[in-house]
């Protein structure tokens, strides 16, 4: 590993401004960036720990919303009471992240800006149609998520939070890798105030995606019933020596029914 300068700013404002060295990288949990670092993958000329920033931490549910510091720890995502009432397949997402060391250092606003395309917070976001906030706008689930490790964040962007709809039905299922815990295929589902939304981790070439014709089919009957006998394409899902296409293709609706319960 190389060497690096190391900057642990006070404020989101502080860290910002630090952003403007060349190729500089935020770190907040640091369980994708620095392992990535040790093999020679990443070599950044400046770390900036965002660990220090209470503005990034915190849970609060307010008209209908539960918004959730991006630098917020899954764990403490996955021991909320508020989230546990307020949206429990969250609570449960949250807490079957990684191992134990993942959970009380890995934060939503670190998974959200890695999208790796087997995580678990993506299909979260996704499927609850919820905004990701950062210090310059706000920006739609739909629009966030560019393809595999790419988001629509700029350059000098920071997650500061997430607000997610609170829905009336949602549920969370993860079949996965045993070694790593990653999703090989990781169904979210949703009927609230953005609609009828199934997302999916784990299985798609370009990441995390929306299975439109499983929405279609829970939007006119929401059970697992509906679900009997449907398909999903492999035509752009991964394959590879943990399971092909095919069989992603396969989970994914059972999946889905099983997380509508």
């Amino acid at each position: 590993m190389q060497a690096f300068a190391y900057q642990t700013p006070k404020s989101v404002a502080d860290a910002a401004r630090a952003m403007t060295a060349e190729d500089a990288k935020l770190v907040a949990g640091g369980q994708s960036l620095l392992p990535s670092m040790r093999l020679g993958l990443s070599a950044p000329s400046a770390l900036i720990d965002l660990g220090a920033i209470d503005e990034l931490k915190g849970i609060t549910v307010d008209a209908g919303e539960v918004t959730i510091g991006a630098g917020t720890t899954h764990a403490a995502v996955a021991a909320s009471t508020a989230v546990r009432h307020a949206i429990p397949a969250l609570a449960d997402l949250a807490g079957h992240i990684g191992d134990r060391q993942v959970r009380n250092r890995g934060t939503l606003g670190g998974s959200l800006a890695n999208n790796d395309p087997a995580a678990c917070y993506p299909a979260a976001v996704l499927g609850l149609g919820a905004t990701v906030n950062t210090n310059k706008r706000k920006i739609a689930a739909d629009s966030f998520f560019t393809g595999i490790y790419g988001t629509a964040l700029g350059e000098d962007e920071i997650i500061t939070s997430v607000t997610f709809p609170i829905p009336a039905k949602a549920g969370w299922q993860k079949f996965k890798q045993p070694a790593s815990r990653f999703s090989l295929v990781g169904v979210f589902v949703s009927k609230g105030p953005a609609g009828v939304r199934v997302a999916v981790t784990g299985a798609g070439a370009n990441g995390v995606f929306r299975a439109k014709e499983l929405e279609a089919k829970l939007a006119a009957d929401w059970s697992a019933a509906a679900l009997a006998g449907a398909t999903v394409s492999a035509a752009e899902l991964n394959s590879d020596l943990h399971g092909s296409a095919e069989y992603r293709a396969a989970l994914i609706p059972v999946l889905a029914g099983r997380a509508v319960g």
